[in-house]
C-alpha cells in the first residue's frame, strides 16, 4: 500500500467533520465510498449495506426483484396450502412454513428496496457519492489524527 499524505489529510478532515456532527447531535454514518474515499453520510442517505449479512444486492431495484420472488413464492405457498381443499381433503399445513418464509422475504425485500430508493434519491439530490460496503476502522483514524 502506498502512503498518500494528501488522502490521509482528507480523511482526517472528514473524520473531524464527522465527529463534530455527532457532537452536535446529528445521526451520521462514517463509510468509505465506492471509490475508497472516506465520507460522512447523514443517516437518511444510507439505505442498506451489501456485505453486512444481507443479500448481496447493491441497488433498490435488485432488492425489489428479490421481493417479487418472495411474493411469487407466497402465492405458490397459498396454492399449496389450499390445493387439497379442492379435492375434498384438509389443508396442507406444512405449506404454512413456506408461506411464512416467502412472506418474510417479500416484506423484508420490499422494506430494504424502499429504504435504498429513498437513500439513493437523497444522495443524488445532495450530490453525495454512493457508499461502498464494509466498516470503517475508527480506531485507525484516531491513531492517524494524533500525529
Amino acid at each position: 500500500m502506498v502512503y498518500d499524505r494528501e488522502r490521509y489529510r482528507r480523511e482526517d478532515a472528514v473524520y473531524a467533520e464527522h465527529k463534530q456532527a455527532i457532537a452536535n447531535g446529528e445521526k451520521r454514518v462514517l463509510r468509505r465510498t465506492t471509490t475508497g474515499e472516506l465520507h460522512s453520510y447523514p443517516g437518511d442517505e444510507i439505505g442498506f449495506s451489501p456485505g453486512r449479512g444481507q443479500a448481496q444486492v447493491s441497488t433498490w431495484w435488485g432488492m425489489a426483484i428479490l421481493s417479487t420472488f418472495g411474493c411469487v413464492g407466497f402465492v405458490a405457498a397459498v396454492a399449496m396450502f389450499l390445493s387439497p381443499l379442492w379435492i375434498g381433503e384438509g389443508p396442507s399445513w406444512g405449506a404454512l412454513w413456506v408461506m411464512g418464509l416467502a412472506g418474510f422475504i417479500a416484506w423484508y425485500g420490499f422494506k430494504l428496496a424502499k429504504d435504498e430508493y429513498k437513500a439513493a434519491r437523497l444522495r443524488k439530490e445532495r450530490g453525495s457519492p454512493k457508499p461502498g460496503s464494509g466498516y470503517v476502522d475508527v480506531d485507525l483514524l484516531e491513531l492517524g489524527s494524533r500525529e
